[in-house]
């Protein structure tokens, strides 16, 4: 293994490979990364150590995701943690022959912030990382996803061992309840006491179900840790089995995710090949097994009854609450549902104790959160960082900033559940209830940053756009109401908009709120209603002047040539309707009336003469 004990991407000491190797090559094989051909490098680094004969001192790992998706494809050399980014196939002879067997690491190919002062620096300490605490992702990135025998060498299964030789079924929920762990898709809701009312609830039959149907545009967080870390869910779904009385478990995953689904497969195999899945567990009487079920990529069954119905066979529906899915759930029985993200925190919760959990986060919300950050932001990817963590610390340390010296000017938290946080709250400590006091909310973790380009009454319109087009139909509210607001807002962005639209929209938002059957209904107007509430002025000056402030509104726009113009005719030559006129060496000017507003004179002008408002 790469080192002893627990730890994060990037710690580098004490180093213990336990197989011999001097040496261990980690190579991201997440989604990202393998898209960039990160399979093509980890089999030229394995020709590359044969045809050295470096076997004995070098060992290849496959991990799961390191997290910093802009980065990739990555490869860390252990023991020092040296960090190459940006990898590329006919660089894999430099760095073996160069690092690997000379032991000269390669400064042209290491990550650009690997450098500070002259010194080279690990991946442990280089700004994404340093401010992470990663828990649910604790594994992602240090071990083989696909080998059993890496987990258990992290204390994999530990957990599940000492409780099912020293815990009772209520000290297990006790436990969890005692942590503060919260949900983590999306409302927050005590883990520790939907556990109680599963083990409660009145029936022979019970269930435990894991949602990984994440939908959100830009979210990947359950499918890294389900693609870097299969058995921590593993090994949490049967803790919860024994917490509240179940023998069987689901993973309902999108099908979408086809190397998390097999991965997963793969686990659950060599689990019940191990004893620690399957029947009469480490010889203790207790019985617990799982199966996947695959989803067809409806956003709606992300919510839990929709994803019940649909693992049942039926359509993807949710169902009125109550009754809850722990008193009657799936299949009519009792029936506990976490997502990846919970389920990744428990066998931490059951090993260190809920006060070193509690020890972590913000006296309401405990312990850690992942979010897929993304968007108008230097660094994109995966991220987990204690609450109370400041958006300002997310954006600007972690993230690295905004590209090309923009201004920051909001961020979407929540997908399409969620609302804009504009840049007056940047010193806001994220938690729960805080993102909820400002319009927003934690949802399943995704985080999009948007820039001074950005039309805010267009962002609204997006993100309904998405909720118009996966809501199930099933009740009015939702149905209709989502798609009148949708219409609203595209006259707006048209430049169609008019008196009495905004007021409209808030009174659609509110019915819609309180009479929709279920979460995504209940929570669709948030995006609308932060933007009307952070950035009214933009929604207005669509209306009343018919200008998008963000020049960004095509409908909107007008292009003007300014006293710079050099007269060169570039913007006439290349304009495609010939709306361009003026002679060489004098101002040009824009007939308005057949300007398609393509922005080729924009793109073309030698001395940025050409503005659009």
């Amino acid at each position: 293994m790469i080192k002893e004990g627990k730890g994060s991407v990037g710690e580098v000491a004490p180093f213990n490979t336990g197989d011999g190797a001097k040496k261990h090559v980690l190579i991201c094989a997440g989604t990202g990364c393998t898209s960039s051909k990160s399979p093509k490098i980890l089999e030229k680094f394995q020709e590359e150590i044969n045809k050295h004969n470096l076997e004995d001192e070098v060992k290849i790992v496959k991990t799961g995701c390191f997290g910093f998706c802009e980065a990739g494809p990555i490869v860390v050399v252990y023991p020092e943690g040296t960090f190459y980014s940006h990898i590329k196939i006919d660089e894999v002879e430099k760095i073996t022959e160069e690092h690997l067997l000379n032991g000269r690491i390669v400064k042209d190919l290491l990550f650009k912030d690997s450098i500070k002062e002259d010194e080279i620096i690990p991946i442990s300490e280089v700004d994404f990382y340093k401010k992470q605490k990663r828990m649910a992702l604790r594994n992602c990135g240090l071990i083989n996803p696909e080998d059993i025998n890496e987990y258990i060498a992290f204390d994999g299964y530990r957990a599940l061992a000492n409780m099912l030789t020293k815990m009772k079924p209520e000290d297990v929920i006790n436990e969890v309840k005692e942590s503060g762990l919260r949900g983590r898709g999306g409302g927050g809701f005590s883990t520790g006491l939907k556990w109680e009312f599963t083990a409660k609830a009145e029936g022979n039959e019970k269930y435990v179900v894991c949602n990984a149907d994440e939908g959100d545009p830009g979210a990947f967080m359950d499918r890294s840790v389900l693609e870097g870390d299969p058995h921590a869910l593993i090994e949490a779904m049967a803790i919860a089995g024994y917490a509240v009385g179940a023998e069987s478990g689901y993973v309902y995953v999108r099908a979408e995710y086809p190397i998390a689904v097999k991965r997963l497969e793969i686990a659950i195999e060599d689990a019940k090949k191990h004893g620690l899945l399957g029947e009469d567990i480490l010889g203790t009487g207790f019985n617990f097994n799982m199966e996947i079920r695959l989803g067809a990529g409806a956003f709606v069954c992300g919510e839990e009854t929709a994803l019940l119905n649909s693992i049942e066979g039926k359509r993807g529906m949710p169902r009125p609450r109550p009754p809850f899915p722990a008193q009657k759930g799936l299949w009519g029985k009792p029936t506990l549902i976490n997502n990846v993200e919970t389920f990744a925190n428990i066998p931490q919760i059951i090993l260190k104790g809920a006060e070193w959990f509690r020890s972590i986060g913000t006296e309401k919300s405990k312990g850690t959160k992942v979010f897929a950050l993304g968007g108008k932001i230097n660094n994109t990817g995966l991220l987990e960082i204690p609450m109370g963590t400041t958006l300002r610390e997310i954006i600007y340390e972690v993230g690295g900033g905004i590209p090309n010296g923009k201004e920051f000017k909001a961020v979407q938290t929540g997908g399409p559940s969620g609302g804009c946080i504009p840049a007056k709250y940047l010193d806001t400590p994220i938690d729960y209830d805080n993102l909820i006091a400002l319009g927003s909310m934690m949802g399943s973790g995704g985080m999009i940053v948007m820039d001074e380009d950005n039309c805010m009454v267009d962002i609204a319109r997006f993100f309904l756009d998405f909720t118009v087009d996966e809501s199930c139909g099933k009740c009015t509210p939702c149905r209709e109401g989502t798609k009148r607001m949708l219409e609203i807002l595209e006259k707006i962005t048209k430049g169609k908009g008019k008196e009495g639209d905004i007021e409209k929209l808030e009174s659609l938002a509110e019915s819609i709120k309180n009479s929709s059957l279920c979460g995504l209904g209940q929570t669709a107007p948030n995006p609308v209603l932060s933007t009307l509430k952070y950035f009214r002025e933009e929604y207005e000056a669509h209306i009343n002047e018919k200008r998008c402030p963000a020049g960004l509104c095509q409908e909107l726009l007008e292009f003007r040539i300014t006293e710079k113009c050099i007269g060169c005719t570039k913007c006439a030559r290349n304009c495609p309707v010939s709306c361009i006129k003026g002679k060489v060496k004098e101002r040009h000017i824009i007939d308005t009336r057949d300007c398609i507003k393509c922005g080729t004179c924009v793109d073309v002008c030698p001395v940025g003469a050409v503005i659009k408002r």
